[in-house]
């Protein structure tokens, strides 16, 4: 046990196996509600989502193990959010692309991932970064998050006239999002280790006792076949030949880039890895993640990334990669035990989502808000991610913006090669984006 401690740095870390476990299993919680979105959104393209939920389970479990094994990282990996619904929606319903081809192009734009981050390419972009555009990106995410954990708690709705507004209160759902918000607000400000945790079981709780969560008819499953997706993405690689397919291609790659990236950055902030400005063996953490998306369009499943709710078993102590290993070995077990996961429901996972989004806020401190040409872009980054509802355009405004401004302050010369760069490159994503 000691020498598995050593491994990963426990002591230094200032973390041990209690707090670890803990941390991995409030992750899984947070984050197991993909195992069952995921295969919904993409069996509209016509998918099997049996199939679906066993290549999300077990890519997962990849991803998350190879990012704690080879980075030490307590982050974990799973199918990213956004992207599966432009396969599903845009690609194969809009664009009327067979859902073979088009994971084959996400198998593709993996191959191309995992070369970009061989060549340091993606290590090098992490370092060019400035840091107060980093303190954005994590509070960004911060607010991102907040804002699902208050649209699936039934705390803000949709509104036509004015965007969003006050969710119904006549909704019991609602008050059970309202029950475990307060709980895990209460157990936060009295410093109890394990809050946010012990919050999300309180509520899954009360939720089976009101009956505004099913009770479950059984606990185990059998694991569904993957047979109608494995190694499709590879066999379909010769139906890319059009136009149309490269700039789907491209938009994989570029959506996956920028999103893992930032998620990656927002992250390791949040847990206190960055030192000097830089992420130590951000090169492994980069290395896991892509080839993580390279075993998913192998095993069937749109590309996977670096998970935002990481920022829930970061927020209870996670520190090192066995926080990933225990969530990994959690969705291994997830695969078998589908009908006991169906009680996480969003009103469970809601609480945690809005108070990691007051952690992770706190990246704003280190914002230097009194130099308008900083202060423009990163505001931009941390408005633009809620409000796009998605990470990479809201990077995208902020880098955007970042050279032009450093110019205008007549402070360009400040601005690195690679700054310089990546603004051209986002308008180029934008523009391919909106294309597609």
């Amino acid at each position: 046990m000691q020498r598995i401690a050593n491994f990963f740095h426990f002591e230094e870390l200032g973390t041990n196996y209690k707090t670890e476990i803990l941390a991995g299993l409030t992750t899984f919680v947070s984050m197991a509600y993909i195992l069952f979105v995921n295969p919904q959104v993409l069996g509209a393209s016509g998918i099997s989502q049996g199939a679906v939920f066993t290549a999300t389970a077990f890519a997962s479990a990849f991803g998350c193990m190879l990012m704690g094994i080879l980075a030490n990282y307590p982050i974990a990996i799973s199918a990213s959010l956004g992207i599966n619904a432009f396969f599903a929606y845009s690609v194969v319903i809009g664009m009327k692309v067979p859902w073979q081809t088009a994971l084959a192009g996400v198998f593709v734009a993996s191959i191309l991932f995992m070369i970009l981050t061989a060549f340091k390419l993606r290590e090098k972009v992490v370092d060019a970064i400035p840091r107060d555009l980093k303190m954005a990106i994590s509070a960004g995410i911060g607010l991102f998050i907040a804002f699902i954990g208050l649209s699936q708690g039934g705390l803000v709705a949709a509104d036509k006239s004015t965007i969003v507004s006050l969710g119904s209160l006549q909704v019991g759902s609602t008050w059970l999002t309202i029950f475990g918000l307060l709980v895990t607000v209460l157990l936060m400000s009295a410093r109890v280790p394990g809050a946010i945790f012990i919050g999300m079981v309180a509520n899954s709780i009360l939720g089976l006792v009101t009956g505004l969560i099913p009770m479950p008819s059984h606990i185990v499953a059998a694991v569904p076949s993957i047979s109608s997706t494995f190694m499709v993405g590879l066999t379909h690689v010769g139906s890319i030949n059009s136009l149309q397919m490269i700039v789907v291609v491209l938009t994989f790659l570029l959506v996956t880039f920028f999103d893992t990236t930032g998620t990656l950055v927002g992250l390791a902030e949040q847990a206190g890895l960055v030192k000097n400005n830089k992420l130590p063996r951000i090169g492994k953490a980069l290395m896991a993640d892509s080839s993580t998306m390279v075993v998913g369009s192998l095993l069937g499943t749109s590309p996977m990334g670096a998970f935002v709710e990481s920022s829930a078993g970061i927020a209870v102590g996670g520190r090192t990669g066995f926080t990933a290993i225990v969530t990994g070995i959690l969705f291994i077990f997830g695969a078998f035990f589908s009908p006991l996961l169906a009680v996480v429901t969003d009103q469970v996972t809601a609480p945690a989502l809005i108070i990691v989004g007051v952690l992770m806020a706190q990246s704003l401190k280190n914002i230097h808000w009194e130099k308008f040409e900083v202060a423009a872009p990163a505001f931009l980054i941390v408005l633009g991610m809620p409000l796009t509802y998605s990470i990479s355009d809201g990077i995208a405004l902020g880098f955007i913006t970042y050279p032009l401004t450093m110019l205008a302050a007549k402070r360009g010369k400040e601005v690195g090669a690679m700054m310089y760069g990546l603004a051209v490159v986002f308008v180029l994503f934008l523009w391919i984006l909106n294309a597609a």
